[in-house]
């Protein structure tokens, strides 16, 4: 167990690819944070899962990522209960899709708030113990939209983007300090947030549900198929290993060849 001892906190943890994450870092023995949304007794039921499979504690928060103060009090209770964080995984995401001269005020903020102030938010309060320890490992999942484009998702591309750039930031300055920061850009991952996408965008396009996958979603991916959740958890995994110690300040994309195009 690679990672007995350490300390993972990740958000937007209870489904999807945080939910995989957890699982694959719980694996090799981590104590994990989740945090998110959901039915109180199906989280329940995935912490003792982590639980059973790390040999060590788990955790929730309901911290809403929204709520700078409630981020910054979720790392602190994390390394009040768990130790560390020692590493920090910013996961937490939503969508909202619609033209930039049609795109909703409060939508905007939100999306900005949640993909990419949270990370910031996460990162200021986890670094210090970090620091005190020399060791750290912090991952945000950005989006093959850190890199490249799609028309009616104004806010999700500037966040992205934006994050890809508070990462070789923030990567520059702990570089000697036993700290990687790092993102991984996945491609369309089969997620409830690339599901609950697909009614606005038939919306918007008049297309149908399978038009909207194969002819929107899927269209400019070579392999023709969506990214699983497990792929990212194990580039995530690779990450925290101390193989991957001299990987900091990049993106790791994981996209299907979308982004090779």
């Amino acid at each position: 167990m690679i990672l007995k001892g350490k300390t993972a906190l990740i958000t937007g943890s209870t489904s999807g690819i945080g939910a995989a994450c957890a699982t694959a870092l719980a694996r090799e023995g981590c104590s994990i944070m989740i945090n998110g949304f959901g039915d109180a007794d199906t989280i329940e039921a995935q912490r003792k899962d982590l639980e059973a499979l790390s040999g060590a504690k788990a955790l929730w928060s309901g911290a809403d990522m929204l709520k700078p103060d409630e981020i910054a009090a979720m790392v602190e209770r994390c390394h009040a209960e768990l130790g560390g964080p020692d590493i920090l995984i910013n996961n937490a995401g939503i969508q909202h899709v619609a033209p930039v001269d049609q795109f909703p005020l409060d939508k905007w903020d939100q999306l900005i708030a949640i993909l990419l102030s949270a990370p910031f938010h996460a990162m200021r309060a986890a670094l210090p113990f970090m620091k005190d320890k020399g060791w750290g490992r912090i991952i945000s999942t950005a989006s093959a939209h850190s890199i490249v484009a799609s028309p009616n998702k104004s806010a999700y591309n500037a966040a992205k983007h934006g994050l890809m750039g508070l990462t070789k930031t923030a990567a520059l300055e702990v570089a000697q300090q036993g700290i990687t920061i790092n993102c991984i850009s996945p491609g369309y991952v089969w997620t409830p947030l690339i599901e609950n996408q697909i009614p606005d965008t038939m919306r918007i396009r008049n297309m149908s549900r399978d038009e909207v996958i194969n002819d929107v979603l899927l269209a400019a991916i070579p392999q023709k198929k969506f990214v699983m959740p497990d792929q990212i958890a194990a580039m995530a995994l690779f990450l925290c290993r101390d193989e991957a110690s001299a990987i900091t300040g990049s993106n790791m994309v994981v996209d299907g060849g979308w982004t090779a195009q």
